[in-house]
């Protein structure tokens, strides 16, 4: 692939500028940029089982990193030159590569489905994890896994079961096995280290499957002191800068298109609707809990009379505080639209968990599992929480253990394109109306 890439971004650069490709440092420039770029953002480093977003995401970062490289070097050395031309050939460089892409992609889904680039596997354990699994390999044929059948010290409901796990090491000699899935919740340590050592000697991957609990866990990052690996026990996405940038930008622009698109002549009307009905101030102004539990003041438009519960109780569905306006604004999410505010002052995000009020936090903090978790990331406008289902308010238990699931799985798979999808859902259900929307 790395060749190919190249290939593409000489020929296009000599098709667009035959004049300069005789000068070396510009070839130099170029393609050891486009090599340490690649590097440094693990460009190539995806495998067959990694999502589009992930992909959407490397190809996003290097393209972004290249063009800031491709101008720097007509800045310093070709100063004058004609930006449009420049922009031109970057176009078609960019175009080329993801057409070629997607077409190789295609291919290869091809290839294996029909039986070719395949990896023989193995699976050793019986609990809920190796169903996932099964089913995953089973489904996905695409992805070029030729599931041979599991080992268990127990015969299994699997129609997929081979024998006992002390079997499985003369199996995977003799079936040139080359990945073998281990279920940690099913194995004892010691097991775990003969495998190990088995797979060393007979250059098999060994792969650690964790327990199965709904929502899979990101394994964390490996640090090195000195020569000790240690692992932190949650990595996020978010954690990396260029993300937090990828972010950040998508939510700067989307905000102030919304400003100012939208909010500009909405708000007078708004404005005077609310004040039609009722007396008292065209923005409401809670406290509520943000990034790192850091209180901020979260804008909406006020949808209720004015009362003195307003920052303690939670409206219902048949609340006699909301107004007329308000219930037409609550059930389309127009009253949360000043929160674009928020975002451009930087203590909300667009897409994210959404901000509880500061009382309902200290409550739901000593009572739900891992409900701190959510404040990893800044509180969003909208949420795959609430787009599931899980918006307005908490009538049972399991409302608030369903949503704190949700946010943690976005804050742990976060990617550009799930914002979008989140956004374009939100507006489709703001549209449709939503039975918990009041």
């Amino acid at each position: 692939m790395t060749l190919i890439d190249l290939s593409i971004i000489n020929g296009l650069m000599y098709y667009m500028n035959p004049e300069l490709y005789l000068d070396l440092v510009y070839i130099l420039f170029f393609n050891a940029s486009w090599m340490l770029i690649s590097f440094n953002n693990q460009f190539y480093n995806i495998y067959r089982n990694a999502r589009p977003s992930k992909a959407a995401y490397l190809i996003i970062a290097q393209f972004s990193t290249f063009f800031l490289a491709y101008f720097t070097y007509f800045g310093v050395f070709k100063e004058g030159q004609e930006v449009n031309n420049q922009l031109k050939t970057l176009l078609l460089i960019y175009s080329l590569i993801i057409v070629t892409k997607l077409c190789i992609v295609v291919l290869l889904k091809g290839y294996r489905i029909s039986g070719g680039n395949y990896r023989n596997v193995i699976i050793i354990g019986e609990d809920e994890s190796v169903s996932v699994l099964i089913k995953y390999f089973n489904s996905r044929l695409e992805l070029g896994y030729r599931l041979k059948g599991c080992f268990s010290e127990n015969k299994t409901k699997e129609d997929t079961f081979l024998g006992q796990i002390s079997e499985s090491f003369d199996f995977s000699l003799k079936n040139n096995i080359d990945e073998i899935y281990l279920s940690m919740n099913s194995v004892s340590k010691d097991h775990i280290k003969e495998f190990e050592v088995f797979a060393d000697n007979n250059l098999i991957t060994l792969k650690l499957v964790p327990d199965y609990k709904g929502v899979f866990r990101k394994m964390g990052a490996v640090h090195y002191y000195d020569y000790l690996p240690v692992i932190s026990f949650r990595k996020l996405p978010l954690d990396d800068v260029f993300r937090r940038f990828i972010k950040r930008l998508f939510d700067l622009v989307f905000s102030v298109l919304v400003v100012s698109l939208l909010l500009s002549w909405l708000i007078p009307i708004i404005a005077f609707l609310i004040r039609w009905e009722s007396k008292g101030p065209i923005f409401f102004k809670q406290k509520r809990d943000g990034l790192n539990g850091r209180a901020f003041g979260c804008y909406k438009f006020r949808s209720m009379k004015l009362n003195v519960e307003a920052n303690q109780v939670q409206a219902t569905k048949q609340d006699a505080r909301i107004t007329k306006m308000g219930r037409f604004m609550r059930k389309t999410s127009i009253d949360e639209l000043p929160q674009f505010i928020n975002v451009l002052l930087g203590n909300m995000s667009v897409v994210g968990p959404r901000p509880h009020m500061l009382q309902h936090t200290q409550e739901y903090s000593k009572s739900v599992d891992k409900y701190m978790v959510r404040h990893s990331v800044k509180p969003g406008i909208t949420g795959l929480a609430q787009i599931k289902g899980y918006r307005g308010e908490i009538k049972i238990k399991s409302d608030i253990n369903n949503r704190v699931k949700l946010d943690i799985f976005y804050l742990e798979n976060w990617s550009l394109l799930l914002d979008i999808r989140i956004v374009l859902q939100t507006v489709s259900n703001a549209i449709s109306g939503e039975e918990n929307a009041y």
